[in-house]
Formats: structure tokens, sequence, C-alpha cells
């Protein structure tokens, strides 16, 4: 053998001998973490709710020593974000999505594998209006149709002709292109200013108070905007913003991202789950008392999950204890055209109200009120758009906020364009407001009907008790589920709530969320279903199963 050959064997017989080593370290150090596990976020939550598991079954393995050979590992990423729990794409949602795939097969399964008892997943999970053929508004495609591909611009008596394109939506097309410029470049952080316009004169309109461009922040769907400002309030894990039980997730997910303390109150189920002050100032004197500092106060409004919309005079109570403690309201209005019963109330209105019922007293109450253009009659959620405006807010805090969102340099322009549009449709006598007043009521008609449809057959259901529909995408019945069908629970090691969501879509096809992902009560157990699927066939379902659910369960 040669000593040039030699040589290279005992490099390489070196190298490996290297790596085995870093090996062993890398299994050893594995060994001493999975002893002493990462302190549980659960307590910086105060007073919380049961937390259900975290809904991602594939996270449930064993640990692999090649993982532990990379720089990242499932025990060595920001233990924040795997405290975090978002039950609504969670275990159910990921499920589904299999049984959706499996459907698509051309090829039927084989035995021994059984055709599933079920030929279409309803995905009633989330508010997704268009997944469950929601038909986009006329108007909006077009011009975005136009303001993508701006060469169409070039024949508009073709566009007319041939697409039944009406003037005003290329006169719009026109006026966004000059805002923008072109929909494929950035525009300012805060979004283009004739745009902010259009929504601050839509503000105008609503609620009869001025509103500035200069207080508005267009975003990436209102989650975003959610996401600036709780970045913004939450400066350490002491700490606390007040968020509603039942509440959507995004709050409580994105507290524990921030590693701040989530400070729950409970919503009044006996009164149309509506807000009860004298239990908000229990949780937060509770929470005040053990070295909490609660900087915020959620109000989802119309509600998700629960769909309830606040009367006026709660609006004003919570306002006069947000002044009372210097709390920051976030006002979570995405579901405001989403009113069945009733008037929506919005947070900026009753505000100015107050301030001009009584000068002075209110002028430093911060808001900050979302809206986007995934929810109403819209449900454009694939397009990411939405905004936030500011009232009572130092200026030097809001160039912060413009400095935070600046790092993310702009929201989607396709997306400001269609929120233009959302605020500033088609007016009574313009040449598109015929179709556009048809489709947008249609869609307002269809989900009341809808509505009201699941909400009768839960009233037939046996233990099952719904308040009637009043707004928003969603019904929240509580569920009274037989003690045998709990004991089956505890032995799957899983809640009853999530038991019977499991069973369902297994059985039907559809998936709903427990009411443990939102947060419930001790004692009661929900569930949270959209009404936004066309037809009854799935309510039908879905009473088959519940009938045969208790059958074998009682």
């Amino acid at each position: 053998m040669s000593s040039i050959h030699a040589s290279f064997l005992l490099q390489k017989v070196q190298h490996f001998s290297s790596e085995l080593a870093t090996a062993c370290k890398s299994l050893s150090l594995v060994s001493q973490n999975t002893a002493s596990p990462l302190r549980s976020n659960q307590s910086r939550v105060i007073h919380s709710p049961r937390v259900p598991r975290v809904y991602a079954p594939f996270i449930r393995r064993n640990m692999s020593s090649t993982a532990r050979l990379r720089s990242l590992n499932i025990d060595n990423i920001n233990p924040h974000v795997k405290e975090a729990k978002y039950a609504v794409r969670g275990e159910l949602a990921i499920k589904s999505e299999e049984y959706r795939a499996q459907l698509k097969q051309r090829d039927p399964p084989t035995p021994p594998e059984s055709p599933l008892p079920f030929d279409t997943v309803i995905s009633a999970n989330i508010g997704n209006p268009q997944q469950l053929d929601q038909k986009p508004i006329t108007f909006f495609r077009q011009v975005l149709a136009l303001v993508e591909n701006p060469l169409l611009l070039e024949n508009e008596e073709a566009l007319k002709s041939s697409f039944n394109y009406k003037q005003d939506a290329i006169d719009r097309a026109r006026w966004l292109l000059k805002e923008v410029g072109s929909v494929g470049a950035y525009s300012q952080s805060a979004g283009a200013p004739g745009i902010r316009q259009s929504v601050a004169d839509y503000i105008e309109r609503r609620d009869g108070f001025p509103s500035s461009k200069d207080d508005i922040y267009l975003s990436a769907g209102a989650s975003s905007g959610v996401n600036t400002l709780l970045h913004i309030i939450c400066s350490s894990p002491q700490t606390g913003v007040l968020v509603p039980i039942p509440q959507y997730p995004l709050y409580t997910a994105t507290l524990s991202v921030l590693n701040a303390t989530c400070v729950p109150y409970y919503l009044n189920e006996e009164h149309a789950w509506g807000t009860d002050l004298k239990v908000i100032k229990e949780s937060y004197d509770k929470a005040t008392s053990e070295g909490t500092d609660i900087r915020a106060l959620v109000i989802i409004n119309p509600g998700n999950p629960t769909g309830a919309s606040l009367p006026e005079g709660d609006v004003e109570e919570l306002i006069k204890f947000a002044a009372e403690k210097k709390l920051v309201l976030i006002a979570d209005e995405v579901y405001q055209t989403n009113v069945f019963i009733g008037k929506f109330h919005s947070f900026k209105q009753v505000l100015r109200k107050l301030q001009k019922a009584e000068p002075g007293k209110y002028d430093n109450v911060e808001l900050a009120s979302l809206n986007s253009v995934s929810k109403g009659m819209v449900g454009e959620c694939g397009h990411r758009a939405g905004y936030f405006e500011l009232a009572g807010f130092d200026k030097e805090v809001q160039a912060q906020i413009l400095k935070f969102i600046s790092i993310m340099l702009c929201p989607p322009v396709v997306g400001q364009c269609l929120l233009e549009m959302v605020v500033n449709p088609p007016k009574e006598g313009e040449p598109s407001y015929e179709l556009y007043d048809k489709e947008y009521n249609g869609v307002k008609n269809g989900l009341k009907e809808r509505a009201t449809a699941l909400y009768n057959a839960f009233r037939e259901m046996e233990g099952v008790e719904c308040g009637e529909p009043q707004g928003s995408m969603y019904l929240f019945p509580t569920m009274h589920i037989p003690e045998k069908a709990c004991q089956a629970a505890k032995e799957a090691d899983r809640s009853p709530d999530e038991f019977y969501c499991l069973r369902l879509l297994d059985a039907t096809g559809i998936c709903v969320v427990p009411g443990s992902g939102f947060g419930q009560k001790p004692g009661t157990l929900h569930l949270r279903t959209t009404f936004l699927a066309p037809g009854t066939e799935w309510v039908g379902r879905w009473t088959k199963f519940h009938r045969e659910f208790l059958d074998k369960y009682s």
C-alpha cells in the first residue's frame, strides 16, 4: 500500500470517528433534555379554562437520533411556538384533508380497506366561504383582473362587448392603477394613501364621525393587524391582555408566542353570550393582585365563535371600564356586516358619542378597531386584506407601530385594491350596482337561511341547546353528552367534545371544532360550526349521526 493511500485512509477513519463522537454527544444531550422538559406556558394563563392538547399528531413520535445531527430539533426551537395552540386548523382539520384526498383518488380503496361512509367532506371548522362554493362578487373580480393585467385596458370595447364589463369597473381599475402604480410593486408600509382615504371615508359614512387616513394601517388580513398590536403592547411575561372566553384562538396563540399573559374573562351564555362587566372586573382584579400588568382588553363583536352582537349599552360600559383602568381596547369587528338580529354598533362610533357628551373625559381612550375582506358577504380570505384604525394613541407609539409594520414592507397590493372596493362598492345609479346588489344580498340571504336551517336542526337534536343565530358565520351549541360517551372519551384520552367531533368526522365527513379549542366554562361542552356549506343534505347527515351516537352511548 502506498504511503499516500494509507494517509488518505487514516484521514477518513479520523473523520468518521469525529462524526461518531458528535452523534454520541448529541444523543447524550437529548437524553438530558428529555429528563428535564421545558416549563409549560400554562403557568402564565390566569384562571385559564382547559387548554386542549396540541392538535399535531405528527409530533407524537419517537425521538430520532438522525434529527439531532441537525442544528434544529423539536427540543431547541422556540418553546413559545411549541406551546401555542390553534384548534381551528388542528387535528380534525388535518384528518378531514386526509379524507378529502382519499375521496379524490380515481381508484376506490381496495380490500381490506373499506370505502369511506360519505362522499364529500364538509369543512365547517373554519370561516372560509369560497372554499364552500360562495361565489365572488363580479365587480370585485372584474377590477382585479384588470389591475393584474393592465394590457386588457387597451381594448375597452372588447371588455364591454365580450366580457360584460361596465364602464365603472374599467374606471375603477384605472384609478387603482394610478394609486398603486403596479400591483407588483411595494406600496407605502401602511398601505397606498388613496386606498387608506377610501377606508377613512367608509368609516365616516358608517359612524357619522371624522376619520383620518393617517390613523389607518392596511394589513394582510385582520390577523396581521392583531399580531402587530400585540407585539407593540406585550413587553414582558407580566404583560396581561383580557381575552373573552370562548374566543378565537388567534389571541391566546399569539400571546403564547409573545410569552405574555392571557387573562380570560367568560362571556355570559345565559344572556346570548354577551359581556358581563362584573366578570371582567373580577378577572382584572385577581390578575392584577397576582402581579400581572394588564394593558389591553380584547372584544370580538360580533362574536367568534358565539355569533353574538353587543348592544350599544354593553359597548359603552366596556369603553368606560377601559378609560377607568387605562386599557387599550382591541375591537375585532371583522363580522360587522354579518348581523342577523339587532344592529352592529362600532366601538369607534360609541367612543365618539361619549367624547361628545362629556368633553375631555374620554379623550385618552386608546382604541384599535379591526376589519377584514375575509368575512362579511365578500369572503375573500385568500387575498389577505384588512385594516386597523387607531384612536387616542400617542403619536410616538404610532411611529413605532409604523416602524414595526415597515419591517414587513407592506401588505399585498392586490389585497389593498380589493379592500378599496369592499369599502367603496358600486353605488346606486352606477352601471355595476344592480348586479352587485343582487349578488351581495343573495349571499346575505343565503347565509341567514342556512343559519336558520342548522339552528332548527340543533333544536330537534336531543341534548343540544343552541341560541338563535345573531351574526357572524358560526353557531356554538351546548352539547350534553351521555356519561357512557364521556367514559369512552376518557379511555381514548380525549375530552368529551373532542370525542364527539372526531366521531362526527369519521361517520359523516363533517369537520367542526370542539369547544375546548376556544375555551369554555368548566363543566360545559360545546362545538363550533360554520353555516357556510351550501344545501341542507349535510345537516341531515349530522342529525342521523347524532341520533345513532346517543343510541350507542345512552
